[in-house]
């Protein structure tokens, strides 16, 4: 069922801030975990990992789950719907791994925050975690842009389901 057009705009909006939103959020985790693992004054790695807990349980999550909420909401309720469109269906995919490896990640970065909070991390101390959180901050930002990149090109494939309903 179609949103009416005040709606569904305010909807929109909500997604779009939110999706751009998370991947900004992303982008400035990266760097901060970029400068803790490269770092070598104690101090700024303290901190740097310190910060990167609170930014993920209010800043990154919150913004994930209305990225999903918005866009699916968006889906059902307008022409392009949830499955008539690959690229929807891509987008929806994003979102339904993105979310579940993000609160799996929760769990190393508290790990490393905790340890950051009760002292300063040496160069090797948490190294496997803090290369991880490199890792998927660069992984989750190119899937995140991908995503963006569905959206803005809207490539063209229906699926059977679409072909049946137009």
């Amino acid at each position: 069922m179609p949103f009416v057009q005040p709606i569904r705009r305010l909807i929109l909006l909500v997604h779009i801030l939110s999706s751009i939103g998370w991947i900004g959020a992303i982008a400035a985790f990266l760097a901060l975990a970029l400068t803790g693992l490269t770092a070598t004054n104690l101090s700024i790695v303290r901190a740097t990992y310190i910060a990167i807990e609170p930014i993920t349980r209010w800043i990154i999550v919150p913004l994930a789950f209305a990225s999903f909420v918005t866009g699916l909401l968006l889906s059902l309720g307008t022409p392009w719907g949830l499955l008539r469109h690959y690229w929807v269906i891509f987008k929806l995919l994003i979102n339904l791994l993105s979310l579940p490896i993000l609160l799996l990640h929760t769990r190393i970065i508290d790990r490393v925050a905790a340890a950051a909070t009760i002292s300063n991390l040496a160069p090797a101390d948490l190294r496997p975690d803090r290369i991880q959180l490199v890792v998927a901050s660069s992984a989750s930002l190119a899937v995140l842009i991908i995503a963006t990149l569905l959206s803005v090109y809207k490539p063209r494939g229906l699926t059977s389901w679409g072909y049946s309903r137009q």
